[in-house]
């Protein structure tokens, strides 16, 4: 009798550790909240800002990139590291990215937050596709833009743009 109730303890103790190690091992399966904007018209400004800039990247239209852009920028790219000159970045993009390069915003991807006293700032998921080489693979990828608004002019003042690695 006592090796029976012997037995069943030490059953019961070998199961109550297998259960602990169980529910320890576990993973927390975390799903993200829908993004609602806390400012919905600011939300629509900087959508509307994205796609004037990225339209006129798309067509090559200079002057309304340009238009768009600080003449304080600073733009870190993961790959091509800080620029911080405009007229750089301009010329750049007449001869790397005109008529070579489009891009296309992510569907749903966008938030946008407000700065108090200074603008916004934007993050969310574009690609990018290479117009000389159709048939590469175009993969997601993030970006941060600060939007500083002066008097209703609204220009971007700081840029993260990140690229993943296959």
């Amino acid at each position: 009798m006592k090796s029976k109730l012997l037995l069943l303890l030490a059953l019961g103790i070998f199961t109550t550790s297998c259960l602990s190690i169980r529910t320890k091992t576990k993973r927390t399966i975390v799903t993200k909240e829908k993004y609602v904007p806390v400012d919905k018209e600011l939300y629509n400004t900087i959508v509307n800002l994205d796609k004037r800039f990225f339209d006129a990247y798309n067509t090559c239209d200079l002057e309304t990139q340009a238009e768009l852009i600080s003449e304080d920028i600073e733009f870190f790219h993961d790959m091509g590291g800080l620029a911080t000159s405009k007229t750089q970045i301009m010329e750049s993009m007449k001869n790397n990215i005109c008529g070579k390069v489009t891009r296309t915003l992510i569907d749903g991807t966008t938030e946008v937050y407000p700065i108090p006293g200074y603008g916004a700032v934007q993050m969310g998921t574009h690609k990018f596709f290479n117009n000389q080489e159709p048939n590469a693979k175009s993969i997601p990828s993030k970006f941060v833009t600060v939007w500083k608004n002066d008097n209703g002019n609204w220009i971007m003042t700081r840029i993260i743009s990140t690229h993943k690695n296959e």
